[in-house]
């Protein structure tokens, strides 16, 4: 069992362990002319229980990797534990029968959960700390020629990974034994245990190894050495698709059910129509609101309508509340501090409230709740021209949130829009409802602090 895993367990058996004792706790002080004396509640938290599991799941709570002392995994962490919370209450109160034990109080519910959120966040980042520390010891192999070498250094720099990295260079040239970062002398470091790794990098290339190389590091891997080539380590680590893979025949590859499965289609679809009435609904007191405030900011028009390229390239007309002043369209990005945002937009575009109006395009079925970004009809030409496989996106609706989305902040040139496409890929490839949900508490905490543009 690898490292990653146990901690997995570990964390879960903390979990089910901290809640128990919680949520008894709790219930016996506020309930004690209740609950008789040596009374624990056991089989009733198996509601609360398993929400908390997929919750901390959707959020990556069980990741070694994530780290639970960023400020963005507190706000996710509470953000999924109130959604818990919410849950549990609905279901306890509105769908349990009658006899339920949890049903004798909501307030042990909210208090057992606003207790277990310091508590469940305090022992994750004590396992983080004392993992990081052990982490830097722990050296991640990099094989590849010298260009894919700096290349993924780079890569590593930008997505701010913090292990050491053992970059080894395959050369066209035969190796000795004691060439500077040749694979000879870097196996022989791990064989020897000289090196401690964290896992072994593989970067797909026309040039073999040789037989001997291959054998020791399949001998490696059954040692219980992860070894990842390297388009399958951007998908665990990163969750995306580097695009030096991609080619006319990637679509042909394992995952893809979204578009392989009708049901899962018809499934989403009905989401949408359903989700998107309840916003629409729910919102419609926040929608009036806004209309007033930005037509009284400068007595323009209230909505702004943009051909976008949805699935299988099929334009439509875009809803968003207008939160800039008419322009001669010249600018395809919108730029930090730009002027042409008017004071109720800048309030609009910070709670992603400018996007509300999208639940029509939902509800007509242009678009999803969750996909890629819809783009710009003009933006799409030139990106098709410029970036191989960018029509690969198309392939689902767009979405008013996303993978991407919540990953990558707003994008403002052709680099930001190759690096959200990455993150657009892996989500129609690894497409689940399980994910749509991550994507849901992910843009709840983007929302929340205003994160992007």
């Amino acid at each position: 069992m690898n490292k990653h895993r146990k901690t997995a367990i570990v964390l879960v058996l903390l979990d089910a362990v901290m809640l128990l004792l919680i949520f008894n706790v709790v219930a016996l002080g506020w309930l004690r002319d209740v609950i008789a004396p040596g009374l624990w509640i056991t089989d009733a938290l198996s509601v609360p229980l398993a929400l908390v599991i997929t919750g901390f799941h959707l959020i990556d709570g069980y990741k070694a990797r994530v780290d639970m002392m960023s400020l963005d995994y507190t706000s996710e962490h509470i953000i999924a534990l109130l959604s818990c919370m919410v849950t549990t209450l609905l279901i306890t109160f509105a769908l349990l029968p009658a006899g339920y034990p949890l049903q004798q109080s909501r307030a042990v519910i909210a208090l057992s959960f606003l207790a277990y959120m310091p508590i469940s966040l305090g022992y994750r980042c004590l396992i983080y700390a004392t993992r990081r520390k052990l982490l830097k010891k722990r050296a991640l192999i990099f094989i590849g020629n010298a260009s894919s070498c700096e290349i993924f250094a780079a890569e590593c720099a930008r997505m701010r990974f913090t292990q050491p990295v053992v970059y080894t260079v395959l050369s066209a040239e035969p190796e000795t034994d004691d060439s500077k970062n040749s694979i000879k002398q870097t196996l022989c470091r791990l064989e020897n245990r000289e090196l401690e790794v964290e896992a072994i990098v593989l970067r797909e290339s026309g040039q073999e190894l040789s037989p001997a190389i291959s054998q020791r590091l399949v001998q490696l891997y059954f040692q219980g050495v992860p070894t990842y080539t390297l388009e399958l380590f951007h998908q665990i680590y990163w969750r995306k698709i580097p695009l030096y893979r991609l080619n006319q025949t990637w679509l042909f590859q394992e995952g893809f059910q979204i578009a392989r499965e009708p049901v899962f289609e018809r499934l989403k679809r009905l989401s949408d129509i359903v989700l998107s009435l309840v916003g629409i609904i729910v919102g419609a007191p926040i929608f009036l609101f806004a209309c007033i405030a930005i037509w009284l900011d400068d007595r323009g028009a209230v909505f702004f309508a943009q051909t976008r390229i949805g699935r299988n390239r099929a334009p439509f007309q875009l809803l968003k509340f207008r939160t800039m002043r008419p322009n001669d369209g010249s600018e395809a990005y919108t730029r930090a501090g730009d002027a042409r945002i008017t004071r109720v937009g800048r309030m609009l575009r910070a709670s992603r409230l400018d996007e509300w109006p999208q639940m029509i395009n939902v509800l007509r079925g242009d678009m999803s709740l969750i996909g890629p970004r819809a783009e710009w009809d003009k933006l799409v030409v030139s990106y098709e021209e410029q970036i191989p496989c960018y029509h690969f996106r198309h392939l689902v609706k767009p979405g008013i949130t996303g993978w991407a989305q919540v990953n990558y902040p707003y994008g403002a040139n052709l680099d930001d829009t190759i690096r959200k496409l990455e993150y657009d890929l892996y989500y129609i490839r690894h497409f689940s409802f399980l994910l749509d949900a991550a994507i849901v508490l992910k843009t709840v905490h983007v929302m929340l602090f205003g994160k992007g543009r």
